[in-house]
């Protein structure tokens, strides 16, 4: 709809809108005719075309933009980003997002605007006008002119008061005070139509106008000229770069003059960041400092990244001290950052803009493995265009922190380090969806919260194990504490505090737990983990004078890659630990620490929990459930064992992560609801099962799940046997734990999943009575036989059993749980067959006997990552190959996680697929994967196959960039124990 204007006397008057001027050499009406400045002028409308609009059809202008074609007067306000606001024009175009920064032509085709913005809600439009955008022109022309050859960085001089002002009516800057003496001399030196003038909104401290101007000064002259227009304003300060010019205000009435020296714009906007540890710092700019009333220059986190983020530092803060030094500029922070060591813990301090009066303090722990490149300085180059990195120091001044595990940090009992709550979140990249779980209601008002944490939750944690050696290497497994640790643990009032009101087991079994909280660092979440922050309770199984051994369930320790704190029940200490072994098929973790960082005091109170694997706990069965409270409180109940044997059947997630398969869990009466884990005991503290954590997703229609969690016991029997060969010494690999080398157990496994049919189904599907009966003679608690649901796809089974399968027995010997075919897998590691299994299976109505082989797997997890033009690929984790699909082409180069603002976001390489060709060239595994990605140079566009987890292929294109996303591997060394980084290419080095 075309809106009614009306000329009167030289202005445009709009009904209801007021009165505009006109300038008729700036505006052609629809029948290209002008109008004469006449009372009896006809109502017409006006049209402009917006270039880049999606209709590409005429748009009609609203009242209100009329005046602002002509250059002059003043319509649309809005905040700008600098010591005065800009007059937008405003049009009913209905532009959409992408056309930002289409030029607004008029009827001529010549450019009045620039589209800036619109509202979504309705069709209006916000174009800015180009006047400053032409003085920003010329001089870029007139530095191509002078520099021919090569181009060179042309600075535009743009000056800054530090201050905003805002136009305001007459009528409310009359009630600010203003004189009528100044109001006519403003109206009669401005432009006809004036309706206002500038006032003061607001002062950045510490800057030009700092204590000379105020919120609410109405500014008169500058340099003598009145001035009541941005842009007359802006064209001054721009032209008085470092010089002295004088303003005369007026304040409640009363006239003022101040001098003030115009600051350099280009001074206070950053042109260098440092990142370390994912986060990117740099001096606060002009804009936030506007925003949030900081002064410029102070070291202001713009991404918190992983050591920050751990710490519980937000987004938007202001480090005020790091590690005991007071920290006022960037280069402050770096000279500290540099005299840390790897794995040290210090204590931060800083201010956010929503509590800006008092300080936080935080414990933040200097990355120990090489997570993150080093710390590098960007800096901006104007002739590239580019921002340039450099080491931030040397690189050997960050070394190794002293001892196996670094300074262990005491703490209160009952309050952790000092908790803070985050503002913002930390996820640089992405798979599917991300998980929230909900608050622990009141009622479970004992239990330790939830597993995972959103990254608002107002949490503190630090702590990463340092690498060192022991001199001592004896060990030995404590059940029982010695005289002399009695006689240290009677000293140490904590030990029986709590001991008045708690049961025998209680007693017995609170100073064997453990309080988790892990970290995954998000560069290198792996094997589909669905979150960065996870809390749980564990037990010691193991500790002596040079280990300690917790077990734990994989919701709390779900990948090797990870940073993980343990507070002792026992003792108020809080200590790194590190992952040590991962069952590939079982629902926990074995996690080790250091015991002399507990001191000969919490060594002493410390002791490792009594297994207790045999007899199976039986439907009725008396059971103690304890746990640890989020304050470290040793929490217990009595319960009742409902189903000792339950069968777990969790459905894999979207985004394919560890489930806990072949497995049966133990049921209870009542728990403290699905966040409380901990241990099952009996009457005497003996750990029959951990009370553990299991993830799931729940799915609602196609399109929509949700993650959930839940909490069964796990038997201890498989942790016991892993235990034994541990301590026995094992036949694996060695890993380095605590400075000594210690062989790691293997685990053989037949890698199909199965699930229980009872017998009463399989006579319906054709089994045989006496096989029934044989069954029942075997299990007459379970009454099952067990069925093959499918086999992990590249395993030695895969060809052999099929989906339906019957296993009736092996060896001859009839199966009915799990457990047996474990045991018949381990029983093979003690012969001398090649590690085949004699399986008797029903299969369609007959009875078949097959040879299966079983696969020999390690506890270390994913071990290795590559990052390639900003997606993480590895090794397809059993999840993946549980699936029972693998691509004929390659399949050992697995996207697992991608980086926003990276080539494969742009070009869309998202996760879940495999990459199976570059350029043509097969890549079937990691290594082969990286002799390509070698030869392909930067900026070079590569031909990218890859096959979905559907097993749909697809073709794509990308551009590498290796100057912001270079090649670099991740990588587990058991020698060290360190995850150790390494560039494999960059724009400089090239091959490395």
């Amino acid at each position: 709809m075309l809106h009614q204007i009306r000329l009167v006397k030289g202005l445009v008057k709009v009904h209801d809108f007021g009165f505009f001027r006109y300038n008729p050499d700036a505006i052609q009406f629809l029948d290209y005719e002008e109008i004469p400045l006449s009372p009896e002028a006809a109502c017409v409308g006006l049209e402009i075309r917006v270039v880049g609009n999606d209709s590409g059809e005429k748009v009609s202008i609203l009242a209100g933009t009329l005046a602002r074609l002509d250059r002059d007067a003043p319509h649309y306000k809005k905040d700008g980003y600098n010591d005065f606001n800009t007059f937008y024009m405003q049009a009913a175009s209905g532009t959409k997002g992408g056309s930002s920064g289409s030029p607004v032509i008029d009827w001529q085709g010549r450019a009045v605007a620039l589209n800036a913005g619109s509202k979504s809600s309705s069709a209006s439009a916000f174009f800015l006008p180009l006047e400053r955008v032409v003085r920003a022109l010329k001089f870029l022309q007139k530095g191509g002119d002078l520099y021919m050859s090569k181009w060179e960085a042309i600075s535009i001089p743009r000056g800054t008061l530090q201050a905003t002002f805002v136009h305001k009516g007459f009528d409310e800057i009359r009630r600010l005070g203003l004189q009528s003496e100044t109001e006519q001399i403003a109206r009669h030196a401005s432009a006809l139509g004036e309706t206002g003038m500038l006032v003061v909104d607001s002062v950045v401290p510490g800057g030009p106008a700092h204590s000379h101007l105020e919120p609410g000064d109405v500014l008169v002259r500058v340099n003598g000229e009145v001035i009541t227009q941005f842009l007359k304003l802006e064209t001054l300060l721009d032209d008085s770069v470092e010089q002295k010019i004088e303003l005369e205000i007026e304040r409640g009435g009363t006239p003022l003059s101040v001098q003030l020296v115009v600051q350099d714009l280009h001074s206070i906007t950053p042109a260098h960041f440092l990142e370390v540890s994912g986060a990117v710092i740099h001096p606060l700019s002009y804009q936030q400092a506007r925003n949030f009333r900081f002064q410029c220059g102070l070291v202001y986190v713009s991404e918190p990244g992983y050591m920050l983020f751990r710490a519980a530092v937000p987004r938007h803060a202001i480090i005020k001290k790091f590690a005991g030094e007071e920290i006022s500029k960037l280069e402050d922070l770096v000279s500290v950052l540099s005299k840390l060591s790897r794995g040290a813990r210090v204590p931060l301090e800083y201010i956010s803009y929503m509590d800006r009066h008092r300080r936080k303090s935080v414990l933040v722990t200097v990355d120990r493995h090489e997570w993150y490149a080093p710390p590098q300085i960007y800096t901006r180059d104007d002739s590239s265009g580019l921002w340039t990195a450099k080491p931030a120091f040397q690189l050997d001044s960050m070394i190794p922190s002293s001892g196996v595990n670094g300074k262990a940090t005491r703490m209160e009992h009952v309050n952790q380090v000092n908790h803070q709550e985050l503002t913002d979140g930390l996820s640089s990249m992405e798979t599917c969806c991300e998980h929230s779980s909900a608050e622990l209601n009141s009622h479970n008002e004992a239990g330790i919260g939830s597993k995972k944490r959103r990254v608002e939750e107002d949490m503190s944690s630090d702590g990463v194990l340092a690498d060192g050696s022991l001199n001592e290497t004896g060990e030995v497994k404590l059940e029982n504490k010695s005289a002399t640790e009695n006689a240290v643990v009677s000293d140490y009032p904590g030990a029986t505090a709590a001991a008045a009101n708690a049961s025998i087991a209680e007693q017995v079994i609170e100073p064997t737990l453990v309080m988790f909280e892990v970290h995954v660092p998000p560069s290198c979440m792996l094997d589909g983990v669905h979150s960065q922050h996870f809390f749980g309770t564990g037990v010691i199984i193991y500790h002596s004078r040079s280990m300690g051994l917790v077990a734990v369930d994989k919701n709390t320790v779900a990948i090797s890659s990870s940073d993980v704190m343990l507070s002792f029940a026992a003792y108020p200490i809080e200590i790194p630990g590190e992952v040590v072994f991962l069952h590939p098929v079982h629902n926990y973790a074995l996690v080790a620490y250091d015991p002399s960082t507990l001191g000969p005091v919490g060594a002493s109170v410390v002791r490792a929990a009594e297994l207790l694997p045999e007899p199976a706990l039986r439907r009725g069965d008396s059971v103690y459930l304890v746990g640890l409270s989020r304050s470290l409180q040793a929490t217990s109940r009595k319960s009742v064992v409902t189903n000792p044997c339950a069968a777990l059947n969790i459905a894999s997630a979207d985004c394919p992560r560890y489930r806990a398969t072949n497995m049966e869990v133990i049921e209870l009466d009542t728990d403290f609801g699905s966040t409380f884990s901990g241990v099952l005991t009996d009457e005497h503290g003996r750990v029959r099962a951990i009370w553990g954590s299991f993830s799931t997703q729940l799915k609602f229609g196609c399109n929509t799940s949700e993650d959930h969690q839940f909490v069964r016991g796990i038997p201890v029997y498989a942790i016991s046997q892993v235990l034994d060969k541990i301590i026995a010494g094992a036949n694996g690999p060695p890993l380095l734990i605590n400075g000594v080398k210690r062989p790691m157990p293997l685990v053989r496994i037949l890698e199909v999943e199965f699930y229980p049919t009872l017998l009463s189904k399989a006579r319906s599907f054709g089994l045989s009575d006496d096989w029934i009966q044989a069954l029942v003679k075997k299990d007459p608690v379970r009454r099952q036989v067990l069925r093959v649901k499918g086999c992990l796809a590249g395993s030695k089974a895969e060809n052999l059993l099929e989906q339906g399968d019957m296993v009736l027995a092996v060896n001859k010997e009839p199966v009915t749980c799990f457990r047996d075919i474990e045991n018949a897998c381990q029983a093979l590691d003690n012969g001398d067959n090649s590690g085949n299994l004699n399986m008797t299976i029903f299969r369609q109505g007959r009875e078949i006997d097959l040879l299966v082989g079983t696969d020999v797997r390690d506890g270390n997890g994913t071990a290795r990552v590559i990052n390639w033009c900003g997606c993480i690929v590895q090794d397809p984790h059993p999840a993946v190959r549980a699936l029972g699909y693998l691509p004929e082409e390659g399949h050992g180069v697995y996207v697992a996680r991608w980086c926003h603002g990276s080539p494969v976001h742009r070009y869309g390489l998202y996760a879940l697929q495999w990459i199976v060709e570059i350029n043509g060239k097969p890549t079937p595994d990691l290594d082969a994967f990286v002799n390509v990605t070698k030869e392909l140079e930067h900026g070079e566009f590569v031909r990218v196959r890859t096959v979905h987890l559907n097993g749909k292929p697809r073709v794509l294109t990308l551009k590498q960039d290796l100057h912001y996303w270079p090649t670099w591997e991740l990588r587990f060394d058991p020698e060290s124990a360190i995850w150790h980084r390494r560039m494999i290419k960059t724009l400089d080095c090239r091959n490395l």
